[in-house]
């Protein structure tokens, strides 16, 4: 009987969790294509259009300081319900945007509640879900976090197929927030009716300080998160290289589309084996063999852009940093589980997600930086030296901090 109601628990933290994490990832996945243009239409020139796209994730470098600390206090379940009504907010403002400030505003302020719903569900996962079946859990968040970013940009193209504007596609984000709002409201409240371990953090406000954390775990956090960011770095990466890249060599924008398409697919596909091989072979056996995959990808790429045959590599190499980046699905996510406290992990969350969605924002300027001081295959062959970098710091650190199973 004890066995049948833990597993309706773990049931139902799973709905919980993943059901507003797809419909909140469909949410922000309709709105990033048509920013820039939402952008241009108010009079944005093309830098200015490309700040504001890539000012979400600056939001939501901002909103990680906070959020460990309001997770902590509030609760995940209120943590991702006052996330989803911020999200509303910040999207309204862009749907009655009237100039690029006020579109730049809204951008910054659902990037703001997204750190905090995705450092909650996190939290949620990391707090309920058995060890044993961590990775597997955090590895489908991932995949289900994928789905929602590829099924969003073909509702907003419908939404602009009829009605010919793209502002528009902001509602979907605000459609997408209520439902988010009623699943929370309706689903089972699993904090109140099962907790592991007491949570003390809530009664002792000075440890959740995000900086005090910081300092408390700096021996994890410069070793394994120096690791895991570079793994964020990368991923961020290869999504703005690829289609630099394809640009580059006078690819159209349907091949590239498709070609990158290919890769996500494939990159989705994986993400429940990368986490049935954490749980049962360990981390590094996915962490090391993606950022080798990665790194060796781009670092082949960076050799083939004046070939003639560079189109063949391009979609080689596109499909072979797809299957890498497939195979560490949900590692990030799961290091900061296994390492986050058990009393209290959204603090110690919360300076993961700095480390790992900082890396993330750093992506564009890095990348704009590289290539403007050397040239692209440079900037791609530096980010391959990167990802060989993060897989020795991985397959050094990780045994040491998170052992294998048979070891723990």
């Amino acid at each position: 009987m004890a066995d049948d109601r833990r597993e309706a628990n773990l049931t139902q933290v799973v709905v919980i969790a993943l059901l507003p994490a797809l419909v909140f990832a469909i949410g922000e996945g309709a709105i990033l294509p048509v920013i820039p243009t939402v952008a241009g239409s108010l009079g944005a020139g093309i830098e200015l259009a490309g700040f504001v796209a890539g000012s979400i994730m600056i939001g939501q470098v901002l909103g990680d300081i906070p959020a460990g600390p309001v997770v902590a206090r509030v609760g995940e379940k209120r943590a991702m319900l006052g996330s989803a009504v911020v999200s509303i907010a910040g999207v309204l403002l862009c749907v009655s945007a009237v100039s690029t400030w006020m579109l730049l505003a809204g951008v910054l302020v659902v990037g703001f509640s997204a750190s905090t719903f995705n450092l909650a569900r996190h939290a949620f996962l990391t707090s309920y879900v058995p060890v044993r079946y961590r990775a597997r859990a955090l590895s489908t968040l991932g995949g289900v976090f994928r789905a929602g970013q590829f099924i969003g940009p073909f509702i907003t193209a419908a939404v602009i197929a009829l009605t010919g504007i793209a502002q528009h596609a902001f509602w979907i984000c605000a459609i997408v927030g209520v439902v988010v709002i009623g699943v929370l409201l309706f689903a089972p409240d699993v904090e109140k009716t099962t907790r592991p371990e007491p949570r003390t953090s809530r009664s002792a406000p000075a440890k959740t300080n995000v900086w005090s954390t910081v300092l408390a775990n700096r021996r994890v956090l410069v070793r394994l998160g120096t690791g895991t960011g570079l793994i964020a770095l990368l991923r961020g990466a290869r999504t703005v290289v690829l289609p630099l890249w394809a640009f580059s060599i006078g690819l159209d924008a349907a091949t590239t589309a498709l070609v990158i398409g290919i890769a996500g697919g494939i990159d989705f596909a994986l993400f429940f084996v990368s986490g049935w091989v954490m749980d049962r072979y360990g981390r590094a056996w996915t962490a090391v063999p993606s950022m080798l995959g990665m790194g060796v990808g781009l670092l082949a790429l960076a050799f083939t852009h004046d070939l003639a045959s560079a189109a063949w590599w391009f979609v080689a190499l596109a499909i072979a940093t797809g299957l890498a980046n497939g195979i560490g699905s949900g590692i990030i996510m799961t290091l900061g589980a296994d390492l986050a406290p058990r009393d209290a992990p959204a603090p110690f969350l919360g300076a993961w997600h700095i480390i790992t969605d900082g890396a993330s924002a750093a992506v564009p300027f890095i990348v704009a930086g590289l290539t403007l001081a050397f040239a692209l295959p440079a900037a791609v062959g530096v980010l391959g030296v990167l990802g060989l970098v993060g897989a020795a710091i991985m397959g050094r650190y990780i045994p040491v901090f998170v052992p294998p199973p048979e070891r723990r």
